[in-house]
């Protein structure tokens, strides 16, 4: 198992904090540093600020969103970011949300799957120097009824490969990423639950011929450490509400319906009242501890390294180190003792 960082959304105050983490992880041998994008900061900018400041550490972007690029500009960002970096670009993709989709990017959330296969075909026939030529559902390139033609990308990537991730919660979704992926982004990832979901990746894998030999699974665990577990965990909580209750609508929330499916239907339906009643505090108190223990590691140090073998042992690649608190010097110190606590559990790759 290896370990990255992610630094969530850029412009919150805290980019000179985040920029050095990213460095920090680079010199103590984290694998990939990952930078979001909701309606903010956008990750393509962020990961060239990083890519230029850093030498050996991967850059992901945990994600392009699907609505807000057309395909060939992703392989045209791709492309560039990969051969900027010298070869450390990982692409993460995901469809966001319908009130995102809809409401910033204008693009109707209809039949995401068949988006996002559509959208990951072009992006590899971009990525591989051919001419793109496609006849889809949704794209069609070059359109048929005017002057284009179909162009290949001029920019070589130093790769002749560049990983490509999917964020997914739903089953077949996870099936989706499986068959068409290199590796999946996850959020609330718990051991416990991650049977199902495996299930789902390699349903994906078999139909594409493939095993889930070299398939990376991501997750972003939220890390606290310190002596009293219910203290730390209140570091998360805010966090955990807003997804759950915030982060959608009544009707299509997907990590509150990835809360229901994990058994905590009853507080993810208290969760979204209070969130969507503007009682943020409330909402985060309903967060129950044992979700949050189930979904970060949280806690002693001796705690959190023994936790570790349940992330390897459910097939965790990657394991996305998430920090919620604490100074600069602290957040580099909880860097520092995750790649000390993997060391001394024996599961460093």
């Amino acid at each position: 198992m290896k370990l990255g960082v992610n630094l969530g959304y850029w412009g919150a105050g805290n980019d000179a904090d985040n920029l050095e983490l990213a460095r920090q992880a680079d010199l103590l041998g984290y694998a990939v540093v990952w930078a979001a994008e909701a309606y903010g900061s956008d990750a393509a900018t962020v990961l060239a600020w990083v890519g230029a400041q850093t030498s050996k550490i991967d850059l992901g972007s945990a994600v392009f969103q699907i609505p807000g690029r057309t395909p060939a500009n992703t392989a045209m960002t791709a492309a560039t970011l990969d051969s900027l970096s010298g070869g450390r670009f990982r692409l993460g993709l995901g469809v966001s949300g319908p009130q995102v989709s809809e409401g910033w990017h204008g693009v109707r959330f209809d039949k995401p799957l068949q988006r996002t296969r559509e959208y990951v075909d072009i992006v590899k026939l971009a990525l591989a120097r051919q001419k793109v030529s496609y006849s889809g559902e949704f794209f069609t390139l070059p359109l048929p009824d005017g002057p284009g033609k179909a162009l290949t990308l001029t920019v070589h990537p130093v790769r002749n490969d560049i990983p490509i991730y999917l964020a997914a919660i739903g089953p077949k979704n996870l099936e989706l990423a499986g068959e068409i992926a290199d590796g999946w982004l996850a959020i609330f990832y718990s051991p416990e639950h991650s049977g199902d979901s495996m299930l789902a990746i390699n349903a994906g894998r078999i139909k594409s011929g493939r095993t889930l030999e070299g398939f990376d699974v991501v997750p972003t665990v939220p890390v606290v450490i310190g002596d009293d577990i219910e203290k730390c965990s209140n570091f998360v909580r805010a966090y955990s509400a807003l997804y759950i209750g915030g982060m959608g609508s009544r009707e299509k929330n997907f990590y509150n319906q990835l809360a229901t499916r994990m058994g905590y239907e009853q507080a993810a339906i208290e969760i979204q009242d209070k969130y969507l009643a503007r009682d943020y505090v409330g909402a985060a108190e309903a967060v129950p501890l044992s979700f949050i223990d189930q979904t970060a590691l949280i806690g002693p140090r001796e705690r959190i390294r023994d936790r570790l073998a349940a992330y390897s042992e459910a097939g965790v690649g990657t394991l996305s180190v998430a920090i919620y608190s604490g100074t600069l010097e602290e957040r580099i110190a909880t860097l520092q003792t995750m790649a000390e606590l993997l060391d001394e559990s024996g599961l460093a790759s």
